[in-house]
Protein backbone atom coordinates (compact mmCIF):
# COMPACT_ATOMS: atom_id res chain seq x y z
CA UNK A 1 0.00 0.00 0.00
CA UNK A 2 1.60 3.24 -1.12
CA UNK A 3 0.55 6.32 0.81
CA UNK A 4 0.80 9.99 -0.10
CA UNK A 5 2.63 11.62 2.81
CA UNK A 6 1.34 15.11 1.93
CA UNK A 7 -2.24 13.86 2.11
CA UNK A 8 -1.58 12.05 5.39
CA UNK A 9 -0.03 15.14 7.01
CA UNK A 10 -3.42 16.87 7.38
CA UNK A 11 -5.01 13.70 8.74
CA UNK A 12 -2.23 13.14 11.27
CA UNK A 13 -2.58 16.78 12.36
CA UNK A 14 -6.33 16.34 12.96
CA UNK A 15 -5.64 13.11 14.86
CA UNK A 16 -3.09 14.91 17.07
CA UNK A 17 -5.37 17.90 17.59
CA UNK A 18 -8.21 15.67 18.78
CA UNK A 19 -5.83 14.13 21.31
CA UNK A 20 -4.12 17.27 22.68
CA UNK A 21 -6.63 20.07 21.90
CA UNK A 22 -3.94 22.63 21.22
CA UNK A 23 -3.03 23.85 17.74
CA UNK A 24 0.65 24.55 18.39
CA UNK A 25 1.25 21.30 20.23
CA UNK A 26 -0.60 19.33 17.54
CA UNK A 27 1.54 20.99 14.86
CA UNK A 28 4.72 20.16 16.78
CA UNK A 29 3.68 16.56 17.33
CA UNK A 30 2.71 16.18 13.67
CA UNK A 31 6.08 17.49 12.54
CA UNK A 32 7.88 15.24 15.01
CA UNK A 33 5.84 12.28 13.76
CA UNK A 34 6.99 12.77 10.18
CA UNK A 35 10.58 13.47 11.22
CA UNK A 36 10.71 10.21 13.16
CA UNK A 37 8.99 8.35 10.32
CA UNK A 38 11.46 9.65 7.73
CA UNK A 39 14.50 9.03 9.97
CA UNK A 40 13.87 5.27 10.08
CA UNK A 41 13.45 3.97 6.51
CA UNK A 42 14.18 0.43 7.74
CA UNK A 43 10.74 0.43 9.40
CA UNK A 44 8.90 1.37 6.22
CA UNK A 45 7.20 -1.95 5.52
CA UNK A 46 5.04 -1.07 2.54
CA UNK A 47 1.92 -2.63 4.05
CA UNK A 48 2.25 -0.86 7.42
CA UNK A 49 3.20 2.74 6.57
CA UNK A 50 -0.12 4.23 7.62
CA UNK A 51 -0.20 2.21 10.84
CA UNK A 52 3.35 3.34 11.65
CA UNK A 53 2.44 7.02 11.20
CA UNK A 54 -0.54 6.73 13.54
CA UNK A 55 1.46 4.70 16.06
CA UNK A 56 4.22 7.31 16.18
CA UNK A 57 1.70 10.16 16.46
CA UNK A 58 -0.28 8.34 19.15
CA UNK A 59 2.83 7.63 21.20
CA UNK A 60 3.96 11.26 20.96
CA UNK A 61 0.51 12.43 22.08
CA UNK A 62 0.61 10.02 25.01
CA UNK A 63 4.04 11.30 25.93
CA UNK A 64 2.77 14.86 25.92
CA UNK A 65 -0.36 14.24 27.96
CA UNK A 66 -0.12 11.16 30.11
CA UNK A 67 -3.58 11.76 31.52
CA UNK A 68 -6.07 13.70 29.37
CA UNK A 69 -8.28 16.27 31.07
CA UNK A 70 -12.05 15.86 30.71
CA UNK A 71 -12.39 19.61 30.13
CA UNK A 72 -10.42 19.18 26.90
CA UNK A 73 -13.29 17.36 25.21
CA UNK A 74 -15.87 20.12 25.56
CA UNK A 75 -14.91 22.24 22.54
CA UNK A 76 -14.29 20.91 19.05
CA UNK A 77 -14.50 24.28 17.28
CA UNK A 78 -10.75 24.61 16.56
CA UNK A 79 -10.77 21.46 14.46
CA UNK A 80 -12.83 23.37 11.90
CA UNK A 81 -9.71 25.36 11.12
CA UNK A 82 -7.60 22.23 10.74
CA UNK A 83 -5.98 21.81 7.35
CA UNK A 84 -8.13 19.74 5.03
CA UNK A 85 -11.33 20.08 7.03
CA UNK A 86 -14.08 19.89 4.46
CA UNK A 87 -17.54 21.38 4.39
CA UNK A 88 -19.10 18.14 5.67
CA UNK A 89 -16.90 18.07 8.79
CA UNK A 90 -17.45 21.83 9.31
CA UNK A 91 -21.24 21.45 9.28
CA UNK A 92 -21.17 18.28 11.35
CA UNK A 93 -18.73 19.36 14.04
CA UNK A 94 -20.42 22.72 14.62
CA UNK A 95 -23.53 20.97 15.82
CA UNK A 96 -23.86 21.35 19.58
CA UNK A 97 -25.76 18.08 19.81
CA UNK A 98 -23.00 16.21 18.04
CA UNK A 99 -20.35 17.77 20.26
CA UNK A 100 -22.28 16.64 23.31
CA UNK A 101 -22.73 13.16 21.85
CA UNK A 102 -19.01 12.92 21.07
CA UNK A 103 -18.16 14.13 24.57
CA UNK A 104 -20.16 11.20 25.96
CA UNK A 105 -17.75 8.76 24.28
CA UNK A 106 -14.45 7.72 25.81
CA UNK A 107 -11.19 9.06 24.35
CA UNK A 108 -10.55 5.73 22.58
CA UNK A 109 -14.06 5.69 21.13
CA UNK A 110 -13.76 9.27 19.82
CA UNK A 111 -10.38 8.39 18.39
CA UNK A 112 -11.78 5.36 16.56
CA UNK A 113 -14.62 7.45 15.06
CA UNK A 114 -12.12 10.11 13.96
CA UNK A 115 -9.78 7.59 12.40
CA UNK A 116 -12.46 5.82 10.41
CA UNK A 117 -14.92 8.55 9.44
CA UNK A 118 -12.90 11.78 9.39
CA UNK A 119 -9.44 10.54 8.39
CA UNK A 120 -10.83 7.59 6.39
CA UNK A 121 -8.29 5.13 7.79
CA UNK A 122 -9.04 1.61 6.49
CA UNK A 123 -10.56 -0.87 8.97
CA UNK A 124 -7.62 -3.25 8.62
CA UNK A 125 -5.18 -0.51 9.71
CA UNK A 126 -7.37 0.38 12.71
CA UNK A 127 -7.59 -3.29 13.66
CA UNK A 128 -3.79 -3.57 13.63
CA UNK A 129 -3.43 -0.36 15.66
CA UNK A 130 -5.80 -1.58 18.37
CA UNK A 131 -4.73 -5.22 18.18
CA UNK A 132 -8.26 -6.47 17.49
CA UNK A 133 -9.91 -8.18 14.54
CA UNK A 134 -11.49 -6.26 11.66
CA UNK A 135 -14.82 -7.79 12.65
CA UNK A 136 -14.41 -6.35 16.14
CA UNK A 137 -13.55 -2.91 14.74
CA UNK A 138 -16.62 -2.98 12.51
CA UNK A 139 -18.81 -4.09 15.41
CA UNK A 140 -17.46 -1.35 17.69
CA UNK A 141 -17.88 1.31 15.03
CA UNK A 142 -21.45 0.24 14.37
CA UNK A 143 -22.16 0.39 18.11
CA UNK A 144 -20.57 3.82 18.40
CA UNK A 145 -22.56 5.14 15.44
CA UNK A 146 -25.75 3.74 16.95
CA UNK A 147 -24.96 5.46 20.27
CA UNK A 148 -24.24 8.76 18.53
CA UNK A 149 -27.42 8.45 16.48
CA UNK A 150 -29.50 7.71 19.59
CA UNK A 151 -27.96 10.69 21.39
CA UNK A 152 -28.76 12.95 18.45
CA UNK A 153 -32.34 11.66 18.22
CA UNK A 154 -32.83 12.23 21.96
CA UNK A 155 -31.44 15.77 21.63
CA UNK A 156 -33.74 16.44 18.67
CA UNK A 157 -36.77 15.33 20.71
CA UNK A 158 -35.86 17.64 23.62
Amino acid sequence: MSIDLKEQYDKIYRYCWIRVHNREIAEDITQETFLRYLEKPEYHDVSKKLQLLYTIAGNLCKDHYKKPSESDISDYSDILEAPGSGELERNTLTSLALRQALASLSQDEREMVLLRYVNEVPVNVISEMYGISRFSVNRRLKGLLDRLKDALVEEGES
